[in-house]
């Protein structure tokens, strides 16, 4: 069974309390606003005990640099299972509103 650990909007901040919530989880999958690369790797090299590092599937948000936007796609389509998942940081943008 694949255990997924969702998170988004990190924005260069992580508490160590979070990852008590991804001990058990097979993959995370990042929504974007990584805010470092920094972020990015720890997340990368989250043991999973015997099975190695957890895979890690994100996107990169508005707020993240050229690094994390090299690494990762403005927009991520993937199978999960027999799940379609489509991954994108901001679905809709915000008009401007007349002040």
């Amino acid at each position: 069974m694949t255990s997924i650990g969702l998170i988004s909007d990190t924005h260069g901040f992580l508490d160590e309390n979070v990852f008590t919530h991804f001990e058990n989880c097979s993959e995370i999958w990042h929504a974007g606003d990584f805010g470092s690369m920094e972020i990015a790797k720890t997340f990368k090299n989250l043991p999973t005990g015997q099975a190695g590092k957890k895979e890690l599937k994100g996107v990169y948000g508005n707020i993240d640099g050229q690094g994390i936007r090299t690494e990762f796609p403005e927009q991520l389509v993937f199978m999960c299972k027999e799940i379609k998942v489509i991954t994108h940081n901001i679905s809709v943008y915000p008009p401007k509103y007349n002040q």
